[in-house]
């Protein structure tokens, strides 16, 4: 239990220094702020919660926080679902959801400035009023900050032609530690000045500093897409037709997965029809220019044909097309109108994606766990989502070994544990087992580097892993 004498002296000092409205330690308000939607990933009380809208009020807190060794979780918009921005006991939460501006966006530079809380969604709209892109589309982008993204290297849809978040940010400004205001990275086309310490921000996950500024790269506005639907009567089907995918050399702009488990409850929720069609569906677009996007649309039809489809088709109504992706954003939440899940996030090469589907539905069957997939899966990142029926403690405890399971089926296969969702709390031991205790030790040293104190959302990603 931390001295109330130092809570109490850390908070008048917060109030004194930062403008009215910034600080609460309302526990009512402060409940709100303390996890992310990870399920299961436990979490601490918060002594206070913190909104900056500046960066020198970023620095004023950081400071405070060093001064009486209170540690500070950073956190966006909540959407994650590794643990990573959750609460420990006793620190400050802090959240940049009031950054909010967009600074800049540079045509002729195609490149954006912003605040951390600038929802992804929002800036892609700012940006597509003046003939730009920001690739990046988790199917959080609707909440999710550009903050958050950064901190997990985000990745999304478009990321299999695209490219993740670390892709696009071109330079950061961040505090460090010390409470110094520090920028890394570049606005220029190149540079190779000192270590990257950019990319080195991008996917920390709140662990080194905290971000207050991104500089993002932008692309000219894309073209039309041409959308092709595939039905298959398993996972493994659809998972030889991404790897022929790859094989025949195409590029989609997208190529997900999704299940029958995820078709009915988006079902149930949105009466789509789309359950009563297939067990699986595979769902790919090119926005290649012109007789181009025509031939690759149709070369990859013929890909999901010749693996298996039972139905495979190029849509040509936008709306039917739109409407097939917007199932897969939905996919997530409908799933958990049935019940807690366990969201993995695992990535194996592509040529791996058939046999690790396939594996999943083995886990889920040792396990006696309901396991739906959802995956982008022309870039072998696979969502197997675990869903357990709510207050069943053995059903949990069955669906955590299948968790685990899945990462060490993944890592056999030459995969990762997370590929854009982050470590956080719930891959800590997988991340271990990853990497190794020569690379672990590389990665805490650089965190004893940075922060020495180990101030800056400890307990999360490299730290010593002792639980299940």
């Amino acid at each position: 239990m931390r001295d109330e004498s130092i809570t109490r002296a850390l908070t008048e000092r917060l109030e004194g220094e930062l403008p009215a409205g910034r600080l609460s330690t309302d526990p009512a308000v402060t409940a709100g702020y303390a996890h992310d939607e990870a399920e299961w990933a436990p979490y601490g009380t918060p002594l206070a919660l913190v909104r900056p809208r500046t960066a020198a009020e970023v620095q004023s807190v950081v400071r405070a926080c060093r001064d009486f060794a209170v540690p500070i979780v950073t956190r966006g918009a909540g959407t994650g679902l590794s643990g990573g921005a959750n609460a420990v006991d006793g620190c400050v939460v802090l959240s940049t959801e009031t950054m909010t501006t967009i600074k800049t966006i540079d045509p002729l530079e195609r490149l954006a400035v912003v605040e951390p809380g600038v929802v992804n969604d929002h800036l892609r709209a700012a940006c597509a009023e003046q003939g730009l892109w920001y690739p990046p589309d988790p199917a959080s982008a609707p909440w999710s900050t550009i903050g958050g993204n950064v901190a997990t290297n985000a990745g999304g849809l478009c990321c299999v032609k695209y490219g993740v978040t670390r892709d696009y940010v071109l330079g950061l400004e961040f505090v460090t530690a010390a409470g110094e205001l520090v920028r890394v990275g570049r606005r220029t086309a190149k540079g190779v000045a000192g270590y990257d310490l950019t990319a080195l921000m991008v996917g920390s996950e709140g662990t080194l500093g905290v971000i207050t500024e991104v500089t993002l790269r932008l692309r000219p506005r894309r073209l039309p897409e041409h959308t092709v639907a595939g039905y298959f009567s398993s996972t493994v089907d659809a998972g030889r037709a991404v790897a022929a995918v790859g094989a025949a050399g195409l590029t989609p702009s997208a190529l997900e997965l999704v299940d029958r488990h995820c078709l009915a409850a988006v079902d149930a929720w949105k009466n789509m029809g789309l359950s009563t069609e297939a067990d699986v569906v595979l769902l790919g677009r090119t926005d290649a220019p012109g007789p181009a996007g025509e031939e690759e649309a149709e070369a990859m039809r013929r890909c999901f044909a010749e693996a298996g489809a039972t139905y495979a088709v190029r849509s040509t109504d936008q709306q039917e097309a739109d409407a097939l992706f917007e199932a897969r954003r939905l996919a997530y939440p409908a799933l958990e109108r049935l019940g807690p899940v366990l969201t993995e996030d695992v990535c194996v090469p592509k040529a791996a994606v058939p046999e690790m589907l396939g594996r999943i539905d083995a886990i889920a069957a040792r396990h006696e766990t309901m396991i739906a997939n959802i995956a982008h899966a022309g870039d072998g990142n696979l969502h197997p989502l675990l869903i357990t029926p709510p207050g069943d403690e053995e059903a949990r405890k069955r669906a955590q070994a299948a968790f685990h399971d899945i990462i060490a089926e993944a890592l056999a296969l030459g995969g990762t544990v997370t590929g854009e969702h982050g470590v956080g709390l719930l891959k800590r031991k997988g991340l271990a087992d990853e990497l190794g205790p020569e690379v672990m030790a590389l990665n805490r040293a650089i965190k004893d580097a940075l922060d020495p104190e180990h101030l800056f959302n400890p307990g999360k990603v490299v730290a010593l892993h002792t639980g299940n």
